[in-house]
């Protein structure tokens, strides 16, 4: 082999050898990133404090430390963990929901003694003199409920730490919702002399484990806006239907809404607005819109959009 082989051979054998190094050093960085414990599911940063009090930014995971970040008004701290008077007879539910094909289950604590608070809460609104209240005012009212949230807030958080991507958290939170049973509440209440069917609230629906289509949204509405996302309700008033709308590309929205459409009785695709209800119901009237919250959208290219086109396609072949 001449000189000029050899000095060949090594110059391309030093370059492959630089080559596949430089190569493997940015796959590894960049395989690191989804792992990257710097950060924790709510954007918190690694060894600071959440803006939701206690929790604790820990290797990635969010974890109460009141020792650190305190407590909310008018709750008590025991070591690291702040405490409701309403925390009384603790019971763990089961929680499922499906991400991509693959089932999940968590336990989740509910108390009876938030149960018994929500139940005596009164249902009329404080109307500040105009005397109108809207179905956005009452559905604000039950999403709003401070004591009732400082005991919903470890759902979210538990969703943040399944889930450092913002999309999955909005998939993990729909199909939890989605999996709850639906059902009536046997209790009823009186408003302006009229006996109605008792409506809970979103704390209620996890502790019974069932709720109607409007109770339901209004967890996942609870949930959504907790994550960050723009919530609003859509409401069908000539099939008695309420649904959720999340923030979303307009192409992609409900009646070019700006909101995609979100089922809560049962597990469904996001958008998919051609659904099948009992008795062969659908929803054909034009839904009003009620704001709940501005916030983050859903991006353009979620695979739920194509995958509610075909099942529409197919529901009509």
């Amino acid at each position: 082999m001449s000189k000029v082989m050899v000095i060949l051979s090594l110059f391309f054998a030093f370059f492959f050898i630089g080559f596949v190094w430089l190569f493997s050093d940015l796959t590894d960085e960049t395989k690191n990133i989804p792992f990257d414990n710097s950060m924790c599911g709510d954007g918190s940063l690694e060894g600071t404090c959440s803006a939701s009090k206690p929790y604790y930014c820990s290797d990635g995971i969010l974890v109460e430390r009141a020792s650190v970040c305190g407590c909310l008004s008018g709750l008590t701290q025991n070591k690291d963990s702040c405490i409701s008077k309403f925390q009384t007879n603790p019971k763990i539910i089961s929680l499922k929901y499906i991400l991509r094909g693959e089932e999940y289950n968590f336990n989740y604590t509910v108390y009876d003694g938030m149960v018994d608070y929500l139940s005596e809460l009164p249902i009329y609104i404080t109307t500040n003199g105009n005397g109108h209240t809207s179905r956005a005012d009452f559905k604000l009212k039950n999403i709003n409920q401070e004591d009732q949230r400082f005991l919903l807030m470890p759902l979210v958080v538990g969703i943040q730490n399944q889930a450092r991507d913002k999309e999955d958290q909005a998939r993990i939170a729909i199909s939890l919702v989605q999996n709850i049973e639906w059902g009536k509440s046997n209790k009823t209440e009186f408003f302006r002399d009229t006996q109605i069917q008792y409506s809970r609230y979103p704390y209620e629906v996890l502790y019974d484990s069932e709720g109607v289509c409007g109770e339901k949204s209004e967890l996942l509405a609870f949930l959504l806006r907790e994550l960050g996302y723009g919530v609003a309700f859509f409401y069908n008033l000539e099939e008695n239907h309420e649904a959720i709308g999340v923030k979303c590309p307009i192409e992609e929205s409900w009646k070019n809404s700006g909101y995609c459409f979100v089922e809560t009785t049962g597990p469904s695709i996001i958008t998919d607005t051609e659904i099948n209800y009992v008795g062969g119901l659908k929803l054909e009237s034009e839904p009003q819109v009620l704001f709940i919250s501005d916030g983050e959208s859903l991006s353009s290219n979620l695979y739920e959009y194509e995958d509610a086109e075909k099942l529409i396609e197919i529901r009509g072949a």
